[in-house]
């Protein structure tokens, strides 16, 4: 019979240490960790911090090219990214429902492991819980990430007219993913998740020298929520060729059998860049040395037509406004 998680490893005695020892200090090693103080004790070189915090429900937790805990890692990396900072320390908790078998728990914890090594974010502190039968769906994972501004300035209120538009991967893969795995839909292909972390990318634009004016991670919403959101804050118009974008074939099946738009779809590994028009290929050929990010696509440009507008230009000459997603399209995504 697998070992479980039982209510005594969230009670703060001899079960807890063993879970924290055993588990989370073996995988998670590092000096900072191991002092066990109530708070983590860090030194930061720059003087201008990025600070996020980010929760994780998505269901099932175990899906095609990731699970919830390198989702975790990579969501929380990425945050930092989009605003031009290196990602340095993370804060995890977990919230386990009482009888989660630890061996699912140990391989959670060692994707979270081998995906913190890509960015060399560490995590310092953390906490435990264990949530009676019921009171959670297997386990939650809560974050926080601090990491050094390497670039100011990136903001959605800094689009220009003339800007282009980078998108760094095809679109609507993880949402596409989730929702065939829980509808158990049945794909010819090996549709997976995009989930991955993206700082290396970014840290190469930044190290470039490319000047950029807006960075975001297309997560739940998708490629619209972004667009229309820069739309709005910067006051401009944001004009896109639907077939630049990058869009797999998988993706448009499971959108046309079940009525769902891939430009809404969640990504976990996908970012949108707005960047002065003379810097879009050298963001281009950087991108594509990148496997996070080789299928990199610039896919429209930024306009004074229609203002807090993003107008999608078809292949058939025709144009309509893309507009923002309205409703849970797909709860518990990431």
């Amino acid at each position: 019979m697998s070992k479980r998680i039982l209510l005594s490893h969230g009670g703060g005695g001899e079960e807890t240490q063993s879970l924290i020892k055993d588990l989370f200090f073996k995988h998670f090693e590092n000096d900072i960790l191991l002092r066990m103080e109530d708070a983590a004790s860090v030194v930061m070189q720059s003087h201008k911090l990025a600070f996020t915090t980010d929760s994780f429900t998505v269901s099932p937790l175990f899906f095609k090219g990731g699970n919830i805990g390198k989702l975790a890692i990579a969501g929380t990396v990425n945050d930092l990214a989009m605003m031009g900072a290196r990602p340095k320390y993370l804060t995890c908790s977990f919230m386990i429902e009482e009888g989660f078998e630890f061996d699912k728990l140990e391989q959670i914890v060692i994707s979270m492991r081998d995906e913190m090594a890509k960015s060399g974010v560490k995590i310092v502190a953390g906490d435990t819980k264990v949530i009676p039968r019921g009171g959670v769906d297997g386990l939650f994972i809560n974050t926080a990430g601090i990491g050094e501004i390497m670039y100011e300035g990136i903001s959605a209120h800094n689009l220009h007219a003339e800007d282009c538009i980078i998108v760094s991967h095809q679109v609507g893969n993880h949402g596409a993913c989730i929702l065939a795995q829980r509808e158990e839909i049945e794909l010819e292909s090996d549709l997976q998740t995009d989930c991955a972390s993206l700082w290396k990318p970014v840290e190469a634009l930044i190290g470039a020298g490319v000047k950029i004016h807006a960075l975001r991670d297309a997560t739940r919403g998708g490629l619209s929520a972004v667009l229309n959101e820069w739309a709005s804050t910067s006051h401009v118009c944001i004009e896109v060729e639907e077939a630049k974008i990058p869009v797999a074939k998988e993706v448009r099946g499971v959108c046309e059998l079940l009525g769902f738009e891939p430009y809404e779809f969640a990504n976990e590994g996908t970012m949108v860049i707005a960047l002065p028009k003379a810097e879009a290929q050298r963001a281009l050929d950087i991108l594509k040395q990148f496997d996070e990010t080789a299928k990199v696509a610039m896919i429209g440009t930024v306009s004074e037509r229609f203002a807090d507008k993003v107008v999608l230009h078809t292949p058939w000459g025709s144009e309509r406004f893309l507009e923002p997603p309205k409703g849970e399209l797909l709860p518990r995504i990431c």
